[in-house]
């Protein structure tokens, strides 16, 4: 079974853990990967594909499964595509619909299609990553996002993000939010965002 995670399964103890900071290239370790406490590390996606395929078929705890991408979708009072609350600071968008938001969430989509397919017995919770906003001139790194995302989650540091309940995501209150997969048949349910560089939550 594969759904939303709670805001309340936020935190280190829920069950087991997996950080993934999704990429989608054909040549490139495109990916981070960090499972548990262990070490990050960067894999191509069809590495990432398979050692998630792997966890999931193993027996245990429930499974949190936080993946750096767009989870959630939104459309507006007339049916077009629009940003989600944290897809907007200051002069900054970052849309799920527009861009590399797209790309990463073709890619998601193919990631838990394939965890969908598995038919685990183990209960799948999905969590969204937002790392997008960095300081102009910052070096991207897939293995500091899953770490920083993990910091956040384990540690419930404020300085670094905040987690965003779904109820909190609507930029308006005529917008629609849906799971970004039941286009494709799979209806997950909108999880919470653990944003990278938030604000603290209140």
């Amino acid at each position: 079974m594969i759904r939303a995670g709670l805001t309340t399964e936020a935190n280190r103890t829920s069950g087991e853990w997996v950080f993934v900071d999704l990429g989608f290239a054909q040549a490139v370790k495109s990916c981070g990967l960090l499972v548990g406490d262990g070490e990050p590390k960067e894999v191509s996606f069809s590495q990432l594909r398979t050692e998630i395929l792997d966890i999931v078929a193993a027996d245990g705890k429930p499974l949190n499964l936080l993946i750096e991408a767009p989870l959630s979708v939104a459309f507006n009072e007339n049916g077009n595509p629009t940003g989600r609350r944290v897809e907007r600071r200051k002069n900054q968008t970052r849309y799920w619909y527009v861009g590399l938001g797209c790309s990463v969430l073709v890619a998601a989509t193919y990631l838990l299609r394939a965890v969908h397919d598995a038919q685990s017995k183990r209960e799948i919770r999905l969590f969204e990553g937002l790392a997008s906003f960095k300081p102009k001139g910052a070096r991207s790194s897939h293995s500091n996002d899953v770490l920083n995302l993990r910091e956040i989650v384990w540690e419930g540091n404020a300085k670094s993000g905040r987690i965003v309940p779904p109820e909190q995501l609507a930029a308006s209150t005529t917008d629609r939010l849906l799971s970004a997969f039941l286009v494709a048949g799979m209806d997950f349910g909108v999880p919470p965002i653990v944003e990278l560089g938030g604000q603290p939550q209140i």
